[in-house]
């Protein structure tokens, strides 16, 4: 059985607590790895940590993404305030970035300019670090799974499919987040225990540089995903197909015309459908009818926060079209 779809005020809540998670491991083991990087003198341990504050900055500007833009529409933003979410997802890829993915390429790079040295001591302190900061990850990571898993079986969807479908910008972005962190912790370790074995610090300098890209890569598809939310993108194509198909079922609708959508928030869609009316029905009759559909589309989707539905006439658009057809003939 479906459970029922959680509101979005219940989402928000879930999404703030899961950013607060991974705020509070990210604070946790930045300082770890921080201090252990410098005791190590470790090149992948200082990537981790500089991840680390990358990682606390963005879960500051996804809390206030959640609350700014949960702002009530007013008269110079009368669609609401719902794409701030996009904007500070933007920052956030930005922040990766820089700040995680620039700063471990050239940590990587410096030590193998240098050929840094550690202890045997530096060596045990910086894997101790890295075992605990991989459980505070693994066990932020757990919490932001088990909300996409709730999201998926709210909606009949797969785990595998809503991760791929998450339309909240900061639950995606801890997502991406605690996922490469994860990984990179187990990079560094990797890193760190061959340059232990083996004295070569070219392991060490080679996570580092690992980690790096992989941020890099992490930030690019964050910032990709968000550039095209800001630039207004399209709701689901198999919701598209519905409301089609729903329109299209009216006695009052001959055809649907357009069908246009744009996603003005995590959970608000914009719809304008272009609508060529059944001929016989009077003015009086086609309004109640209006009402009737846009209350039927609210009700099966409640994320369609804009409805507008603007009657044309179809047979002319048809008579132009064939007009055309027949102007290009052989």
């Amino acid at each position: 059985m479906t459970p029922p779809a959680e509101t979005a005020a219940e989402r928000d809540g879930a999404t703030r607590t899961t950013v607060w998670v991974a705020l509070g491991a990210n604070l946790a083991i930045c300082v770890a790895k921080g201090v252990g990087g410098v005791i190590a003198g470790s090149p992948a341990l200082l990537s981790e940590a500089a991840h680390s504050v990358a990682d606390s900055l963005n879960e500051v500007f996804l809390l206030a993404s959640v609350k700014r833009s949960r702002r009530p529409a007013d008269e110079r933003h009368p669609f609401g305030y719902g794409k701030e979410r996009f904007f500070w997802s933007l920052l956030a890829a930005v922040g990766i970035f820089v700040t995680g993915g620039c700063f471990s390429v050239f940590q990587g790079i410096e030590a193998l300019r240098s050929g840094g040295s550690e202890t045997h001591e530096g060596y045990l302190i910086g894997l101790v670090v890295l075992f605990v900061a991989l459980l505070a990850e693994g066990a932020s990571l757990l919490r932001a799974v088990r909300q996409v898993r709730g999201a998926a079986q709210s909606a009949g969807r797969s785990t595998a499919d809503e991760i791929k479908q998450v339309g909240d910008p900061a639950l995606r972005t801890v997502l991406a987040e605690d996922s490469t962190a994860c990984a990179g912790v187990l990079l560094a370790m990797a890193g760190m225990a061959l340059h232990m074995v083996t004295g070569e610090v070219a392991y060490e300098a080679g996570a580092s540089i690992l980690i790096g890209v992989l941020l890099v890569y992490v930030a690019y598809t964050l910032g990709k995903g968000a550039r095209a939310q800001l630039i207004g993108e399209a709701a689901d194509p198999g919701m598209q197909r519905e409301v089609r198909e729903l329109l299209a079922e009216q006695p009052e609708i001959d055809s649907v015309t357009a069908l246009l959508t744009m996603r003005l928030g995590p959970d608000a869609v914009l719809l304008a459908a272009g609508i060529d009316l059944t001929a016989g029905y009077d003015s009086e009759t086609v309004e109640d009818a209006m009402v009737r559909i846009r209350a039927e589309l609210k009700e099966r989707w409640p994320e369609l926060d804009q409805v507008f539905l603007d009657v044309t006439d179809a047979a002319a658009a048809r008579r132009t079209a064939a007009h055309e057809g027949r102007a290009a003939g052989p």
